[in-house]
């Protein structure tokens, strides 16, 4: 796998909370110096301080996906009204560990409710859950109309992506929904091999590295 190959589904990404608008600056300039399909940044820099040629991103109930479902619903709002393209939402995983996959259904319900025309990545922080546990976070996200699942914030003590997560979600949710690994992903070879398990986007704040060691 060469680096024109991964690099077409690279979510480009800075969610450092001291991330500055200059900081920003150079994260739209080396994605589209590299060719990335989008930035990835927490919703205070959108809108972004300029325009770009890549796609946009904005997480939502970051990083502990502990906020309320309302609170979830109405910072969604606020970025779809902002006019970002994608959102990658953060489960209740407290909820999750519970067995609560009701409450997990609503809350992403409640999401893609409030921003029906943004494409929606579900943050399930796969390394936290057990397989059955994994298994019923997507199967949530499918059925509130999620587009993606997505491994980790890469925030969670428990770790991130693992190729293991990355292609249980792929069996479980089948072709139609998207599978993005990302957290802790730092070099091309375990890029290829979370591709490979079924991962059709990536989440890389190292993205030169990573294609570099392709």
């Amino acid at each position: 796998m060469n680096p024109q190959d991964v690099v077409g589904i690279v979510d480009h990404t800075l969610l450092a909370p001291e991330a500055t608008k200059d900081d920003v600056l150079r994260l739209l300039d080396d994605a589209e110096a590299l060719g990335t399909f989008s930035v990835c940044v927490s919703p205070s820099q959108i809108p972004l301080p300029r325009e770009t040629s890549v796609k946009v991103a904005a997480v939502c109930g970051f990083p502990s996906g502990a906020h309320t479902a309302s609170v979830k619903a109405a910072e969604a709002k606020e970025l779809a009204d902002a006019g970002v393209d994608e959102i990658d939402m953060v489960i209740n995983v407290g909820k999750a560990k519970e067995g609560d996959f009701t409450y997990i259904q609503n809350e992403i319900q409640a999401v893609r409710d409030a921003a029906p025309n943004v494409l929606l990545k579900v943050i399930i922080e796969s390394a936290a859950l057990t397989d059955d546990e994994i298994v019923a976070a997507c199967k949530a996200s499918v059925a509130a109309k999620a587009d993606y699942v997505k491994t980790s914030t890469g925030y969670h003590k428990a770790g991130g992506a693992s190729v293991a997560a990355v292609k249980l979600m792929r069996e479980t949710v089948g072709p139609e929904v998207g599978v993005k690994a990302s957290g802790g992903i730092r070099d091309g070879k375990f890029a290829t091999e979370l591709i490979e398990a079924g991962a059709s986007r990536l989440g890389l704040s190292g993205t030169k590295q990573v294609l570099d060691t392709l």
